[in-house]
């Protein structure tokens, strides 16, 4: 189960993909929801303004049709009494006659309801349509008669087209004959109006949608470039990364080398050459036993003082290897002890300075510092040419801080100056998390400071030492 849910653990390069890639579609996103919304409510603007030009244009035509009518009788009608039936035919007659384009008529009414004209519609003609609504409830007859009653206007209602008899949307414009009570009026279909609205809306949702498409293939190629650069990335660095890994290994089989080389040296020039003695010793005392020889005891005597010898070589070498000290009281008097056998060793002074401070690092920064301290004075015994060091360690707030200072030769004039001893120093710190300065001052000598950083330093309730042990560190 753990290992299948290690599946869905993105790595680190994935990480960085996505926190390139998920800014980048929300933003995008949100740019063709913005452009989107706008170009929609720029375009109903416009489709709005051109309906309201063309349903104007239409009425200005229904209002000419309705003028150059009554221009045509108006000397019939000025003319006539209030009840000339004569007159009223005539122009009911004139009024019929006047049809245009496949649907245009002019329809009467008079102020009660009923039909007088309706030229493509005669089935309607005596009849009162007094309270005729359409499909959608608009009030039809009575409004038409309202208005003539007001003056004259518009009015807008679902009718049936007289070659189809379908309903369509249609305007009228409506007059009064007030002396004969007249509604007289004529009106046009709007839905070659509502076509060209609806191709036009049509239109820009198309339009957005092509925006979508295009923001789209632009998205999935940056996507496409960033998960190209990424894996681009990743694999250079997993590359770099493998090529610095087998350096590491490489130098750390040279260390492991290196060292079991010097232990074996030492086993071979000491220890071993200790043991070949106390051997021939005892085989000495044996032979000197077996001839009865009152001087026996001298061989063994040697033979002692050689185990003796042994046994602080062997102490030495383990000593080298993990200084029990370390383990026991800490780093400062680890580093103090390591100090001491340099002087005694080497005949070079070295001064070991430290604050008193519970022991307060873990075990991997007492080890580094400890390797660092080692390594450093290797490094002076062997190349510096230095007739003084000088060592301090301290904590304080930003963690612990170890300076190692000699007053020879420089970095110049040492061959590990760039050799694998500081680079293990700068290597054992990295993977602390801390740094390493290496300085030459301007008339010789160098300082090696290495910083552990507040992380690696831990709470005082944690590390009360045991059998109240206190420790310079």
């Amino acid at each position: 189960m753990r290992n299948r849910l290690a599946f869905l653990i993105p790595t680190y390069a994935q990480k960085l993909t996505l926190l390139a890639a998920v800014p980048l579609v929300l933003a995008v996103a949100a740019i063709a929801v913005l452009v989107a919304l706008q170009a929609r409510a720029l375009a109903e603007r416009e489709i709005t303004t051109l309906e309201m030009q063309l349903i104007e244009a239409k009425k200005a035509e229904l209002r000419n049709y309705v003028t150059q009518a009554r221009n045509g009788f108006y000397f019939i009608y000025g003319n006539a009494a209030p009840d000339d039936e004569a007159a009223k035919a005539q122009v009911a007659q004139i009024l019929a006659a006047m049809i245009y384009g496949d649907e245009g008529q002019f329809f009467v009414y008079d102020y009660d309801g009923n039909q007088l004209v309706s030229a493509r519609q005669t089935e309607r003609i005596n009849q009162n349509w007094t309270g005729l609504s359409d499909s959608e409830g608009t009030p039809i007859v009575d409004k038409l008669i309202e208005i003539a009653r007001s003056g004259a206007g518009y009015h807008s209602y679902l009718w049936p087209k007289p070659s189809t008899g379908e309903e369509a949307r249609m305007i009228t414009y409506v007059t009064s004959f007030p002396s004969w009570r007249w509604a007289v009026g004529t009106g046009v279909y709007i839905d070659d109006v509502l076509a060209s609205v609806a191709s036009a809306r049509a239109d820009v949702e198309a339009r957005v949608r092509n925006t979508f498409v295009y923001i789209g293939a632009i998205t999935l190629i940056a996507l496409l470039v960033v998960f190209g650069t990424g894996m681009l990335i990743n694999l250079r660095e997993r590359r770099l990364a493998d090529a610095k890994l087998k350096r590491l290994t490489q130098r750390v089989f040279d260390a492991q080398e290196e060292e079991r080389g010097r232990v074996a040296r030492e086993l071979h020039d000491g220890i071993s050459q200790i043991l070949v003695g106390v051997r021939y010793a005892l085989d000495n005392a044996r032979r000197r036993l077996e001839r009865g020889d009152a001087n026996a005891a001298e061989p063994l005597g040697k033979g002692i003082n050689s185990l003796g010898e042994a046994i602080s070589e062997v102490r030495r070498i383990s000593r080298d290897l993990r200084p029990g000290v370390l383990d026991d009281l800490g780093l400062g008097p680890a580093i103090k002890t390591l100090a001491e056998e340099f002087a005694a060793r080497t005949g070079i002074p070295c001064a070991f300075e430290t604050v008193v401070f519970r022991n307060r690092l873990d075990n991997e920064a007492r080890i580094a510092l400890f390797r660092i301290a080692q390594e450093a004075l290797t490094n002076v015994e062997r190349h510096a040419g230095a007739t003084r060091v000088e060592i301090d360690l301290r904590g304080h707030r930003r963690g612990a801080t170890l300076r190692i200072s000699d007053n020879g030769a420089g970095l110049r004039a040492r061959k590990t100056s760039s050799g694998l001893g500081l680079r293990n120093m700068q290597e054992r710190m990295e993977q602390l998390g801390g740094s390493l300065e290496i300085s030459q001052g301007k008339i010789g000598g160098t300082t090696i400071e290495a910083h552990v950083p507040l992380s690696h330093m831990l709470p005082p309730e944690d590390t009360a030492p045991e059998n109240n042990r206190v420790a310079a560190e």
